[in-house]
C-alpha cells in the first residue's frame, strides 16, 4: 500500500514519468503531461528508452556527485528519468554485451543539446576508473577539457541561443575490456565559417578581447574594448563571464604547447583585424600601411607579400603570369574568404591536434581485449531564421538525416522486425522523411547535385541561375516550391527564395550566397602567402600553398558535397551501433524558466515524431534478443538450462526458462527472437541473473582456490623437502669444515689460537653462537690446562695468586703487577745481607714456634697508628699467622694475628698502596707498602692474590676432608648422602654445614 500510495501521489503531482503510461495516447494528453512535468521541475521524461529533455533555462541541482551515485549501476526504470540513466544504460550495454553504443542528442537550436552532451560526458567520466589509475584519469581529463576548447572555438551567440553550436561534433570514447576510457576521437561537421563575418558574437573572440591579459593584447595589437571591432560590438550583451583563462588552461592540459597556444591567439587577432575593417575604407587603409605591418607580424610573413595578396590576384594565362589588381568589391570578398578560411583551418587543426593526443595508441586487441566505443553526437539543431542561407540548409539537411535514422531504427525497423518474426502487430502510421532526404542528396536530382552543376558551369554563374535550375528540375516535387512555381505565395521573393517542407516545418531559403559558399573559393595567393609563413603551425595548415601558380590541379570538392558525404558516413557509423536517444525540446523563445509555449512545444513534438514513438512503444515490446544470446546470458537462472540444456531447441529452452520464472504472460516468441513486453520483466531477470552470478562466481572461486591451494601445497612440500636436504647438506659440510680446521690443534705451537671459526649457514647461526661459547669455555680451559701442566709447583702457586688478584681487583686498580714475577718474601730477596740474615733468623724461630709451612708475603711497610703517626715496620704473612715486626729491633715480632682472625682486607685504588687488615676483634692493622725496588712498584695485587689463593686452596682441602669424612659416616650408618655443599662456600658456611650434618648424624 505504501508503494501504491507514493506512486499515485507522484502521478498526480508530477505527471507520468514515461509517456508510454499515458491513459490516452493523444497529442493533448502528451502536451499536458509535458507541461506538468516542466512546471514541477521534472525536465526529463521517458518514452521507453528515449529521454525527452525540456530546457529549464535555469541551473538545477540534479547533476552532483550524489545524483551520480543514485544512477550508477541501476537499471533504466529503477530511478526517475534522467540523462544519467540513459548514459548508464549505454555504458552497461557496452560493458555487458561488448557492443558499441551511441547516444544521439537531437533537437532545435537552444533546446539544450550541448549541455546534455556535457552532462553525459561528465557522468561517464565519474563512473569509470574505480581504481584511480593515473593514465585513465589523464584520458578522462583530456576528454572533458576538449569540450571546453571546442565550445570556445565553435560556439557563438545567435538571436535564438546565447551559446549556439556552430559546428557538429561526434565524439567516440574508446574503452578497454574493463570498461575504463583509454582514448577517443572527435569528428567535426560543417563549422559555420561565416560566423566571424556575421553580426554575431563569437565566444572565443569575446573572451580574447575581454579576458586576455594586457601584455598579450599589446603583443597582438588588440584593444581591450570590444566596441572597437565591428562583428563583436553589435552582437548584444553576452550573459557569460570571460572564460579566457579557463580555455587557456584547458589547452595546456590537453597538450598544446605554449608556442601553439600563442599561434592560436595570433590567428584570432588576424581575423579580428581583417574583419574589423569597414569595406569601403579597406583599400585606402591598406595603401596607407595601417594594417599591413600588423598582419605581417601576426602571420610571420613579409609586408610586401601581405599587401600584394590583399590588393592583387596572380593569374596564369598559359605560360604568362600577371598580377591583376582587385576592385574594392573583390578585395572585400578576398578579405572575407581569407578570414573564413583561416578560421576553418584553425578549427580543423585544433580538432586534429586533440585527436592526435587522445586517440588510442599501441592498443592490440589480442593482448588488451576488445576495444569498445560509446559515441556521443552533439550536432546543430533544426533552425528557422528570418534569413536562412546555405548554412541553415546544410544544418536542416543534417537533422533530416538524423530523423530518418531515428525512424529507421525506432519506428520502421520495429514494425518490420515484428512482421519478420511473426509477432502480432497493429500497424502505426508515421511520417517517413526519406522523400525529403532524397530531395536534398539524390544523385543528379538532389539540390546538392544541382548546386554542384551550377558551380561547375563555365562563365558567370549567379544564384538566380541556380534557382532557375531548381525550379526546372524540382517543379513537380511535393516538398519544394518557389515564387515562380507558386505565384500566390507572396512571402517568397522572385529569383531569391525557395521553400522546402521539412519534417520539422516549412523553411524558406534565400539563394543569395549559395554559389560562393558552395565553391568556398579562396585565392591561391593567400594559400601561398600562409604556406610561406615562418610559423610552422601556419605553414602546416596550408599544404596546398606549395603548388606553383602554373600547376594544373584537380577541382576541389564543393562544401555541399563534402558535407553530404560526411553526413552519410555519420549515419552509417551511428547505424552500426546500438543507439540511445535524447530528444531536446525548447519550451519558449524568450529563455524563460517559467513559460511553456503550448504551440511552440507542440510543433517540436510533431516534427520529432514523439507521439508516433509512444504508439510504437505501447504496441510493441521493450526488449528482444535472439534465443542463443538470451540463453547465453540468462541460462544460469533455471536448472533446466544450466549449464547446458537437453531440450529440442534453444526456443524450447527459453520457453522453459521463462515459464519457470512466471513470465510467460509478458513475452512473445518469434522465429529467431524472444520478445519481452515490459522493462520490469527484464529488470527482474537481470536481478535473478546477478544473484546467480554471485553464486557461480563463489563456486568457481572455491574450485579455483582449492586448485591453487593444492598446487601451492605441492610446491611448498617439494620446497620443504629440498630445504631440509639442503640444510642437512650445509650442516654436514659445516661440521666437516670445523673438524678439518681444528683437527691438529694439539700439535700447533699456539694450540690452534690462530685458527678462524668457519662461517656457519644461516640455519646454524644461533647454534653456532652457543657452540662457540661452549668451545670458548672448554677450549680455553683445555688450553690453560695444557699450559699450566708444564709449570713447576712454585709457578702454579704464582699463577693461581695472579688469577685470584685479577678476579678480585680487575677494574679497581690500574697496576696489579701481573707482568712481573712475584717474589713473595721480599724481606729476604731485597734487603741487605745483614737485615736479610736477621729477618731469616726471626722467621726460622717463628716457623719452629708456630709450625707454619710457607711464607706467603713479606715486605717493609709503614704503620699508621690511631694517632695518625707513621712508623717503619715489616709485615710477614705465613699460611698461619700475620706478623708485625720492628726493623729497628732486629725484626722482633710486635704483634701476631692468626689468619683465621682476619675477616677481610681493604686496599686503596691510589698509588699510596694502603692496606687495611680487618680482624674479628676490630683491631685493624693499617699499613702502607714501601721499600719497593724498583721504586713505585705496586705490590698490592700480589698481597691480595697471595691471601686469596691461600684461602681458596685451604677451602678446597677442607672440602676434601669433609667429603671423605661424610662418606665414611654415611657408609657406617647406611645413609645415602645428600648433595654436598658447594666448594666455593665461605669458611663459616662450610663449618656451619659440617657441624649441622654431624649433629644430625649423631
Amino acid at each position: 500500500p505504501g508503494e501504491v500510495g507514493r506512486e499515485l501521489v507522484a502521478r498526480l503531482e508530477f505527471g507520468k514519468a514515461d509517456f508510454v503510461l499515458l491513459d490516452d495516447v493523444s497529442m493533448d494528453e502528451f502536451m499536458e503531461n509535458l507541461r506538468i512535468r516542466f512546471e514541477k521541475g521534472r525536465i526529463y521524461t521517458y518514452i521507453g528508452e528515449v529521454v525527452v529533455s525540456v530546457n529549464p533555462y535555469r541551473a538545477m541541482n540534479i547533476y552532483g556527485r550524489d545524483t551520480i551515485e543514485q544512477y550508477k549501476g541501476r537499471e533504466l526504470y529503477e530511478r526517475p528519468p534522467h540523462l544519467f540513466a540513459i548514459a548508464d544504460a549505454a555504458y552497461k550495454a557496452m560493458k555487458r554485451r561488448n557492443k558499441d553504443t551511441c547516444i544521439v542528442i537531437s533537437g532545435e537550436s537552444g533546446a539544450g543539446k550541448t549541455e546534455a552532451s556535457k552532462y553525459i560526458m561528465q557522468y561517464i567520466a565519474a563512473i569509470t576508473n574505480p581504481h584511480q589509475r593515473a593514465e585513465v584519469e589523464r584520458v578522462k581529463n583530456m576528454l572533458l577539457k576538449s569540450n571546453c576548447v571546442l565550445e570556445a572555438f565553435g560556439n557563438a551567440k545567435t538571436n535564438r541561443n546565447d551559446n549556439s553550436s556552430r559546428f557538429g561534433k561526434y565524439m567516440d570514447i574508446n574503452f578497454d575490456f574493463k570498461g575504463d576510457p583509454i582514448g577517443g576521437h572527435i569528428s567535426n561537421y560543417l563549422l559555420e565559417k561565416s560566423c566571424p563575418l556575421t553580426l554575431l558574437s563569437s565566444f572565443l573572440s569575446f573572451q580574447l578581447v575581454k579576458g586576455g591579459p594586457e601584455s598579450l593584447l599589446r603583443s597582438l595589437h588588440i584593444q581591450k574594448d570590444p566596441a572597437a571591432y565591428n562583428y563583436i560590438k553589435v552582437g548584444g550583451q553576452l550573459k557569460v563571464t570571460s572564460t579566457h583563462p579557463t580555455v587557456a588552461d584547458a589547452m595546456k592540459v590537453i597538450g598544446f604547447t605554449g608556442e601553439e597556444v600563442h599561434t592560436v591567439y595570433k590567428i584570432l587577432a588576424t581575423i579580428l583585424h581583417l574583419v574589423g575593417l569597414r569595406i569601403w575604407f579597406y583599400v585606402t587603409l591598406i595603401e596607407n600601411g595601417n594594417l599591413v605591418p600588423v598582419l605581417a607580424e601576426l602571420l610571420a610573413t613579409k609586408q610586401e607579400s601581405v599587401e600584394k595578396a590583399l590588393l592583387y590576384r596572380t593569374v596564369a594565362t598559359g605560360r604568362d603570369v600577371i598580377d591583376k589588381q582587385h576592385t574594392p568589391q573583390e578585395a572585400s570578398y578576398g578579405r572575407d574568404a581569407l578570414a573564413k578560411a583561416i578560421y576553418d583551418r584553425l578549427f580543423c587543426w585544433i580538432v586534429g591536434c586533440i585527436n592526435d593526443i587522445i586517440e588510442v595508441k599501441n592498443y592490440d586487441a589480442r593482448i588488451h581485449g576488445k576495444n569498445t566505443v560509446i559515441g556521443v553526437l552533439d550536432i546543430y539543431g533544426f533552425e528557422i531564421f528570418q534569413n536562412n542561407s546555405f548554412e541553415q540548409f546544410c544544418i536542416n539537411y543534417c537533422n533530416e538525416k538524423l530523423q530518418q535514422l531515428f525512424i529507421q531504427l525506432v519506428l520502421k525497423q520495429e514494425q518490420e522486425e515484428y512482421q519478420r518474426e511473426g509477432i502480432p502487430w497493429k500497424h502505426i502510421d508515421y511520417f517517413n522523411n526519406q522523400i525529403i532526404v532524397d530531395l536534398v542528396e539524390q544523385q543528379h536530382k538532389g539540390i546538392f547535385s544541382i548546386l554542384d552543376e551550377a558551380c561547375m558551369n563555365v562563365g558567370k554563374v549567379t544564384d538566380e541561375l541556380f534557382l532557375q535550375a531548381l525550379n526546372s528540375k524540382l517543379a513537380k516535387h511535393a516538398h519544394y516550391t518557389s515564387r515562380k512555381l507558386s505565384p500566390t505565395e507572396k512571402c517568397l521573393e522572385f529569383d531569391r527564395d525557395f521553400r522546402i517542407r521539412h519534417y520539422a516545418g516549412d523553411v524558406t531559403y534565400s539563394v543569395v550566397g549559395f554559389i560562393d559558399k558552395n565553391k568556398d573559393t579562396l585565392f591561391q595567393d593567400f594559400k601561398r602567402l600562409l604556406y610561406n609563413s615562418s610559423n610552422p603551425v601556419l605553414k602546416a595548415m596550408w599544404p596546398e600553398g606549395k603548388l606553383s601558380i602554373t600547376e594544373v590541379t584537380k577541382r576541389p570538392l564543393t562544401a555541399g558535397t563534402l558535407f553530404k558525404t560526411s553526413m552519410i558516413s555519420l549515419v552509417e557509423n551511428l547505424a552500426s551501433k546500438e543507439p540511445y536517444y535524447v530528444r531536446c525540446i525548447k519550451p519558449n523563445d524568450v529563455k524563460s524558466p517559467l513559460l511553456f509555449e503550448q504551440e511552440r512545444c507542440r510543433h517540436q513534438v510533431e516534427y520529432l515524431g514523439l507521439l508516433e514513438n509512444v504508439r510504437v512503444r505501447r504496441a510493441g515490446f521493450a526488449y528482444r534478443q535472439t534465443y542463443p544470446r538470451f540463453l547465453q546470458r540468462y541460462k544460469m537462472i533455471s536448472q533446466f538450462t544450466w549449464p547446458n540444456h537437453d531440450l529440442p531447441s534453444d526456443r524450447e529452452a527459453v520457453k522453459r526458462l521463462l515459464q519457470g520464472c512466471g513470465f510467460e504472460h509478458d513475452v512473445a516468441y518469434g522465429k529467431t527472437k524472444v520478445f519481452i513486453r515490459t522493462p520490469r520483466t527484464l529488470f527482474t531477470l537481470e536481478e535473478q541473473r546477478a544473484e546467480m552470478v554471485k553464486r557461480i562466481v563463489l563456486f568457481l572461486q572455491k574450485v579455483w582456490r582449492g586448485a591453487l591451494a593444492r598446487m601451492r601445497y605441492r610446491r611448498m612440500r617439494a620446497a620443504l623437502i629440498i630445504i631440509r636436504v639442503y640444510r642437512r647438506y650445509k650442516v654436514k659440510s659445516y661440521i666437516r669444515e670445523v673438524n678439518r680446521r681444528f683437527k691438529n690443534v694439539r700439535t700447533m705451537k699456539d694450540h690452534g689460537k690462530h685458527v678462524k671459526w668457519p662461517m656457519p649457514p644461516k640455519v646454524l647461526r644461533r647454534f653456532e653462537e652457543l657452540q662457540f661459547n661452549v668451545f670458548l669455555v672448554f677450549s680455553l680451559r683445555w688450553w690453560a690446562w695444557t699450559l699450566i701442566r708444564s709449570l713447576s709447583p712454585e709457578d702454579v702457586l704464582q699463577v693461581r695468586a695472579k688469577v685470584a688478584a685479577l678476579e678480585s681487583l680487575k677494574g679497581h686498580r690500574a697496576d696489579l703487577g701481573l707482568q712481573r714475577a712475584w717474589e713473595g718474601n721480599y724481606m729476604v730477596s731485597e734487603g741487605n745481607p745483614e737485615t736479610a740474615s736477621s729477618f731469616t733468623l726471626v722467621s726460622s724461630d717463628l716457623q719452629r714456634k708456630d709450625k707454619f709451612m710457607r711464607v706467603l708475603f713479606s715486605s717493609n711497610v709503614r704503620k699508621i697508628n690511631r694517632f695518625h703517626k707513621c712508623e717503619d715496620r715489616a709485615v710477614l704473612i705465613t699460611d698461619r699467622h700475620l706478623y708485625k715486626m720492628d726493623p729497628l729491633k732486629q725484626y722482633r715480632p710486635m704483634k701476631s694475628i692468626p689468619l683465621y682472625n682476619v675477616t677481610g682486607v681493604s686496599v686503596s685504588p691510589g698509588k699510596d698502596q694502603l692496606v687495611v687488615f680487618h680482624t674479628k676483634d676490630s683491631r685493624d692493622l693499617i699499613v702502607c707498602l714501601q721499600g719497593m725496588v724498583p721504586a713505585g712498584e705496586s705490590r698490592v695485587g700480589e698481597l691480595v692474590g697471595a691471601l686469596l689463593s691461600h684461602f681458596k686452596s685451604w677451602i678446597r682441602g677442607l672440602w676434601a676432608v669433609i667429603r671423605g669424612l661424610w662418606r665414611s659416616l654415611s657408609a657406617s650408618q647406611g645413609l645415602a648422602p645428600k648433595d654436598p655443599p658447594n666448594p666455593s662456600m665461605s669458611q663459616q658456611g662450610v663449618s656451619a654445614w659440617t657441624c649441622h650434618r654431624l649433629t644430625s648424624v649423631h
